[in-house]
Order: structure tokens, then sequence, then C-alpha cells
């Protein structure tokens, strides 16, 4: 076990003691928190973790004294600024991760990712998700629930349509073009990414082969309104919270969307590769 798996599991712990010297069972703090009562047992049980957002509702919930609620924000900032790593997250469940992202976003107004080599999982259909799930199961040896995490994906969609939030994609040419499922499957995604990129609150472009790029693609990147950043790597998922940082990648951001073909020119972009890849089909 690693350390910030034994200091989530620390902290689950004691939000639990407080639950129960609160004389609350889990499903009324979640009434009180109005949140859904598999959210308190994932906090509890260490597969998620505990927002400052979330201990401090929580804290208030279960009456904690200022001394105790500062103590337990300190271990959610620590956790939460930790590099986390990947392949025990991933063996902590697939869905429990997906849980996890699903809370970030739930917070977030304003989304600007930048990702150069896969189609980003806000906008992945359910078939080209589980070829990703699959091979991040092989990769990482990750707990077998790949059903749950497509499903919870799936769930995480319906943020797209809430027109108080924005989302900014930009994606390389070959984020679309890197086979990651059969092509019957590549041609389902494409499809989605037509019809997502027409929707009011979204905002999708495509960097072509041919544009010259502003800096070299070496991760993906999502900026979650000005609060933070988040990088994956194969190893760590970077949690960038320091203003400079998420200075830095909002200008690069901003340069990489320069050089992207948006609205009908990005369209025209994804229909000439659908093209290319119904020309794939056996009929």
């Amino acid at each position: 076990m690693t350390s910030f798996q034994q200091a989530r599991i620390d902290l689950g712990s004691q939000l639990r003691q407080l639950r129960e010297a609160a004389h609350l069972s889990g499903k009324e703090l979640a009434e009180r928190l109005r949140w859904q009562p598999s959210k308190v047992s994932r906090l509890e049980n260490a597969r998620q973790t505990a927002t400052e957002d979330d201990v401090v509702v929580w804290a208030q919930a279960v009456g904690a004294s200022p001394d105790t609620t500062d103590g337990l924000l300190r271990q959610s900032i620590a956790l939460l600024e930790r590099h986390d790593d990947w392949k025990q997250r991933h063996r902590s469940g697939l869905a429990a991760l997906q849980e996890d992202v699903r809370d970030l976003e739930s917070r977030t107004k304003l989304f600007r990712v930048f990702e150069p080599g896969i189609i980003v999982g806000l906008l992945q259909t359910s078939e080209y998700a589980r070829h990703v799930f699959q091979k991040v199961k092989r990769l990482y040896s990750a707990a077998d629930q790949i059903d749950a995490a497509v499903r919870v994906r799936m769930q995480r969609q319906e943020i797209l349509y809430d027109r108080t939030r924005t989302f900014r994609f930009v994606v390389s040419e070959a984020a679309l073009r890197t086979a990651l499922a059969p092509p019957e499957v590549m041609r389902g995604q494409l499809d989605r990414l037509l019809a997502v990129s027409t929707l009011p609150n979204v905002e999708f472009g495509v960097i072509p082969f041919g544009t010259e790029l502003p800096a070299n693609p070496i991760n993906g990147f999502w900026i979650y309104n000005e609060a933070m950043v988040a990088v994956a790597t194969m190893t760590k998922d970077l949690i960038l919270r320091d203003p400079d940082d998420i200075a830095f990648y909002v200008r690069a951001f901003d340069d990489y969307a320069k050089a992207a073909e948006l609205e009908e020119s990005g369209r025209e972009v994804i229909m000439a590769i659908l093209h290319e890849y119904r020309k794939q089909s056996p009929h």
C-alpha cells in the first residue's frame, strides 16, 4: 500500500468517526448534503479523495469543531496536491476513478482541455470507452470494473448539456486517427464528435497534421476553472494549483486553440477522416 492510499484511508476513517459521533447514518448524512449515499461510502472507505469542499460541508453537517475542520482540511489539501500514483489508483478500481473525476467536474464551470493522442473522456462513445478501459486494465492490472467504469463515464457526459458550463476542447488530428478501437467503433466515435461539436456551449477544435504546432504536444492537460490543472503522464497524475503553473497552461491552451480548426472547419477535418474510416468498411 502506498503512503497516498494510507493517508486517504486515515482521512476516510476520521470522517466516519465524526459521522458516527453525530449519530448519523451514511444515508442521513447524504440527505443533509444532497449527495448520493454512495459518495459517503466512497469517501469513508478511501475509494475517493475528499476535496476541500467535501470536508467543509461534512464538518458543518456533523458539527465538528473549527480545529478539527482545519486539521481535516490540511489532510485533504495535502492529498489533492500529491502526485498520484496511477498504478495504485487503477488497482483501486476503474469505476472509482471515474467517480473521482465526475465529482471534480461537478464543481467546474469552465473546462479547457487539450489532448494530443486520445478522444477526450467526456466525448467518448461507450464502445470507444470500453476499448480504452480494456487497455488500461491490461497495462495497470486494474480491477475488473469495465462495465461500471463505462457506465459512470457515460453518466459524466450529462454535464455537457448544462448550459451554465462552457467546454473548450482542442485535439490533434492524431487523436482522431489513433486506432484505439476497431474501424467501426472509430466511425461511431467520429460521428459522436460531429454531433457534440454543434452544442452551443461546446467549442471543439482540431489541429490538422499540416498545421505548425506552437509547442511539442508531450501530454494532454485539463484546466478546471482557474483553480487547477491536471496533467496525465503514464505513471503520475500531476495536480497543479500554483497560479504560475495554471497561467502557463492557460497560455499553452490558448496557443493550441489558435492553431486549431473550429466549428465548420473543424467538422470538415473530422468528416474527411470519417470518410477514410468508412472506406475500410467490409460492406
